[in-house]
């Protein structure tokens, strides 16, 4: 004959193993039924994302459609009539050759300083001189331009240092340009002047780093020769364009298979330049981020042992204690 006692604890036993039962099968069961409905949800949210994505993209696409459209149809010939052709009359009686040549080359030396583009006296150079006066106007006022901030930021180094705290991405960047060996410098300050970074902060901003002098100005004197040419191409055409559109000038058949390949051949090496200046930059911020994880795993390997050294060495005085009288 069984105890009340015992027949209370069986029907507790059975009672909790029922409802530990139920709570699973309602557990199972409900999770079941709710998977579907979450990734009904889950697919519908992205088909509505994707959709959005897709109106913003068409959107952004109309839009510059739209101001490229209005740009050719009403700014190019306001730019050439009111802008362009001005200069072009000016500087053909204002001044001398090589007086404009002064003048450019002083204004490409010091537009840097007060982080002015520069670009305008580029094509200048390049409508007026052609490619070989050209080409030297520029190289030598940008050389200029890019020493004087150098020198202006090394008595204003402290500054400038507490300035890129702001940016400490942009400083990790800059301090890819001052490591490794002179070819090392010289080789990331040529692809900083390739690459779209402004060049007229990375002439202030680089003072902050280890940077040497002569890597820094051979590396840009190196990285801006790709932009002078391109610059100048540039110019010549612009100004090709404004003597057939408004000085009425002809192009033979030829002229225009040239400037039309010219044209492709600037397009292709802009971008080829473009791409691979941020290839190699890329390159070089994965190089410093493995070399950072292999810092932090060597020190938390040195913190692990030490603190192993450190147990074993109590380990063993408690030892030494527990065995003495």
């Amino acid at each position: 004959m069984s105890s009340p006692l015992k027949e209370s604890k069986d029907d507790s036993s059975d009672s909790a193993r029922h409802m530990r039962e139920d709570n699973e099968y309602v557990r199972l069961v409900v999770a079941h039924e709710a998977a579907p409905a979450e990734i009904i949800v889950s697919q519908s949210e992205m088909r509505s994302k994707n959709l959005m994505w897709w109106f913003k993209a068409l959107g952004i696409c109309a839009l510059t459609l739209l101001l490229t459209l209005f740009f050719a149809k009403w700014g190019v010939p306001f730019v050439f009539k009111k802008v362009l052709i001005p200069i072009l009359r000016w500087e053909a009686t204002a001044f001398g050759r090589p007086t404009l040549a002064i003048v450019l080359v002083v204004s490409l030396a010091l537009f840097p300083v007060f982080l002015i583009p520069s670009g305008p006296s580029m094509w200048l150079a390049g409508m007026i001189f052609g490619y070989g006066l050209g080409f030297v106007i520029i190289m030598v006022g940008t050389t200029i331009g890019m020493v004087l901030p150098y020198l202006i930021g090394l008595m204003f180094r402290e500054r400038l240092h507490q300035w890129l705290k702001r940016w400490p991405r942009q400083a990790a960047v800059l301090r890819l340009a001052a490591e490794g060996s002179w070819f090392h410098q010289f080789r990331v300050v040529a692809i900083f002047r390739v690459s779209p970074f402004p060049y007229t902060i990375f002439n202030y901003a680089i003072v902050v780093t280890s940077m040497r002098f002569w890597p820094y100005l051979f590396g840009s004197i190196a990285g801006m020769i790709p932009e002078a040419f391109i610059y100048i191409y540039s110019g010549r055409l612009i100004r090709t364009f404004a003597d057939v559109q408004y000085g009425h000038q002809r192009l033979t058949t030829v002229e225009i298979v040239y400037n039309v390949i010219s044209l492709i051949i600037a397009i292709v090496t802009t971008v080829a330049f473009t791409v691979y200046a941020k290839r190699a930059l890329r390159e070089l911020q994965n190089a410093e981020a493995n070399e950072d994880e292999e810092v932090q795993v060597k020190k938390q390997t040195r913190l692990e042992m030490k603190n192993v050294v450190q147990h074993e060495d109590n380990h063993r005085r408690l030892g030494s204690s527990h065995a003495l009288p």
